[in-house]
């Protein structure tokens, strides 16, 4: 029954052009729907799979305390799985046509004041090992509002010094071009031509920008423990992901006065609506506008 699986993912692959840690995740999805119906409703075949055996699995989902977006997601690949079955012809009806994703309460994301900011960056000791790294990696991040993936993919092939923007491969290998500041620029240049040489010695090899100790390209884990580390000393209390810093790039474009298209382009985001969760954070900053241009605040 799973060679079906095999066959979406070729599409998805070929098709749909998706991210690696997209793909890996409508797969898992897929065979832990498909086990359900195997070994709890003794379904041999997928072609067999009504709308209420659907439904009983989701409901299985929410008896174990799953998450609402891991329901929401299954929702969406169990969904799109039966659309490939039904254009391919193997299924007369789709029973996945009239399945409702789940709604879920909008989460407003944690970001960092720019004063946090300031203190995460400037608690790195200039004499540190890698100190000349870990400042090049967070002022990037924060300066380009990078996805960690992507900074760590990040090739000196991409950086384009003199039109000051870099190249970033976002997800599904879509390209944007962002600006990176002064400060960041400097950074960045200080690493490359002070840390890095010695690291590119032991892999000659490498294209990519961020080198562990070794030499090897930086893991997604290691930029974790590395920001983690350096906000901690910064006396930070807050929970800080790279991702973090990411929101605090726009959140602060925003409030600073940039327009959400600008913004939309520069995070990657294909739907806007995905960005406009930004104009939501600051209700400080809006409080602050209508006292300003309000006439009533006169």
């Amino acid at each position: 029954m799973k060679h079906y699986i095999r066959d979406y993912m070729t599409m998805l692959k070929v098709e749909r052009n998706l991210a690696q840690n997209s793909l890996e995740s409508y797969e898992r999805d897929l065979l832990q729907y498909h086990d359900f119906l195997e070994s709890e409703l003794n379904i041999k075949s997928i072609l067999n799979v009504t709308l209420g055996h659907i439904r009983s699995y989701l409901r299985t989902m929410n008896d174990k305390g799953l998450a609402a977006n891991s329901v929401k997601r299954a929702v969406s690949s169990i969904r799109t799985y039966h659309n490939f079955l039904s254009a391919e012809g193997l299924m007369v009806d789709n029973p996945a046509q009239l399945l409702d994703a789940p709604k879920i309460p909008q989460k407003l994301p944690n970001i960092l004041t720019i004063q946090e900011v300031d203190d995460i960056l400037s608690v790195i000791p200039e004499k540190a090992p890698m100190a000349k790294r870990d400042l090049a990696i967070f002022e990037m991040m924060y300066s380009c509002g990078l996805r960690v993936t992507e900074l760590c993919d990040f090739k000196t092939t991409d950086i384009l010094w003199d039109s000051e923007m870099i190249r970033v491969c976002g997800k599904g290998d879509k390209q944007r071009f962002v600006p990176i500041g002064p400060i960041a620029r400097e950074n960045l240049k200080n690493y490359l031509n002070h840390e890095r040489p010695a690291l590119t010695d032991k892999n000659s090899n490498v294209a990519e920008v961020f080198l562990s100790r070794n030499g090897r390209k930086l893991t997604r884990m290691m930029i974790w423990i590395l920001l983690k580390k350096w906000s901690e000393a910064a006396g930070v209390d807050k929970e800080v992901s790279p991702h973090t810093l990411r929101h605090s790039f726009a959140t602060h474009l925003l409030e600073g006065g940039a327009d959400l298209r600008s913004v939309q382009e520069m995070l990657g985001h294909s739907d806007i609506a995905t960005t406009q969760i930004y104009t939501h954070v600051d209700k400080a900053h809006l409080k602050e506008v209508h006292k300003t241009f309000h006439p009533r605040f006169d």
